[in-house]
């Protein structure tokens, strides 16, 4: 669903097999997680951000991420380098193929790395993060040419885990996190 998008209850219900009630549940959830807004009497509305929001929401990112590679650094190892290696090989994939599972793929990457963090709360707060940003990944990956840099990117994140400089890690997963905000805005 796209922002601005007006969500029905009964279409969404009858589209996933399920009474209302749970949709409502669910309606309200999104509400406080900022990603629907409900309006009395006119329904539910996907929630749209401004320009300066998206901003914040990747500065806020390459934060909450650069600080999940550096606690994650004592944990990366080679076999760990292979499976993000591997999981550059199916964005890559996804990307050539035209299919908006670029953005799942994506998504696992940046998802693998803050695992590593093994911090619970940190990994909560990105992922809220995630959830916010991804309609926005979606539309771009649809009518955006491609994401031409995102493999040199990502590859450049993994040859900076490999390096074990912790602030060197850091500093190049904050850059690809911020270099991507003026793509999407």
């Amino acid at each position: 669903y796209r922002p601005g998008e007006r969500l029905i209850p009964e279409e969404i219900a009858a589209e996933i097999g399920m009474s209302r009630m749970p949709v409502r549940e669910a309606f309200r959830r999104l509400a406080s997680d900022g990603l629907v807004v409900l309006r009395p009497n006119r329904g539910c509305v996907v929630a749209g951000l401004t320009v300066d929001e998206l901003y914040e929401i990747f500065e806020i990112r390459s934060v909450l991420e650069g600080l999940a590679v550096r606690l994650a650094m004592p944990r990366i190892d080679e076999e760990e380098l292979e499976d993000l290696e591997r999981l550059l090989d199916r964005m890559e994939r996804a990307s050539q193929s035209g299919s908006s599972d670029w953005v799942v793929r994506h998504q696992e990457f940046h998802g693998r790395i803050c695992a590593l963090s093994q911090r619970p709360k940190l990994i909560h707060q990105i992922s809220a993060l995630h959830a916010v940003i991804e309609p926005y990944m979606r539309i771009w990956f649809d009518y955006v040419e491609k994401p031409l840099t995102a493999r040199e990117e990502h590859a450049a994140v993994i040859a900076a885990l490999r390096s074990g400089d912790a602030g060197q890690a850091e500093q190049v997963m904050q850059e690809h996190i911020l270099g991507t905000a003026p793509m999407l805005a």
